[in-house]
């Protein structure tokens, strides 16, 4: 079977991206489908670099606010982006004309969730491989990072491994595909508690 997602592609893609957008501006190539793996990776890139901002020291308070406003809302669209791809897959199994059996089971997370977690581990590596070019790193420093860089492309083969073997057995119609929505309520004024009580004294 010759599936409309390649997730060896998609680990390159991160891979790359990653390093690229360290050098010069975030873009993004690509087309359908990996357009969208893309677009979500690069909600992550961004998301990684205002989490090493909120833990900086040498920040006001005032900065710090904004990055935590920018964290949440890069975690909303990241959220956003896992939803997409999931309808995408949707998308491509209807256009495969795939059927699925009544009783397929359901995979305890999705291929948009693996997704996203396989652009969290490609920034993890390239961070960590960083620490590696430390010229101040001692050498017990960069053993240990070695150990982590070993063990983080042994979780990022046997997720790529999973991702794979669910893709293939959505579009054989083994197992059933679905979009969680997310449903965040930290962002929504109508839901978060302590949002909607500061509007209500506002009108008040």
């Amino acid at each position: 079977m010759t599936l409309p997602i390649d997730v060896d592609a998609i680990v390159q893609l991160q891979a790359e991206t990653v390093a690229q957008w360290h050098c010069g501006p975030i873009v993004n190539r690509y087309s359908d489908f990996m357009q969208l793996v893309c677009q979500q990776h690069e909600h992550n890139y961004r998301l990684w670099h205002q989490e090493d901002i909120a833990r900086a020291k040498d920040v006001s308070d005032a900065e710090i606010a904004q990055v935590k406003r920018n964290i949440d809302g890069l975690n909303q669209k990241r959220n956003d982006w896992i939803e997409k791809l999931d309808d995408s897959i949707t998308l491509l199994l209807a256009q495969q004309g795939v059927e699925t059996a009544e009783d397929a089971p359901i995979n305890t997370e999705t291929s948009g969730s693996a997704i996203d977690r396989l652009s969290i581990m490609s920034l993890r590596l390239y961070h960590y491989e960083e620490q590696l070019e430390r010229e101040d790193a001692s050498d017990a420093h960069r053993e240990l990072v070695t150990q982590r860089i070993a063990l983080c492309q042994q979780q990022q083969a046997d997720l790529s491994n999973s991702l794979k073997e669910l893709l293939v057995d959505l579009f054989a119609g083994r197992k059933a595909h679905r979009t969680y929505r997310q449903m965040k309520m930290y962002n929504d004024p109508t839901l978060n508690p302590y949002l909607y009580a500061a509007k209500q004294l506002r009108a008040g």
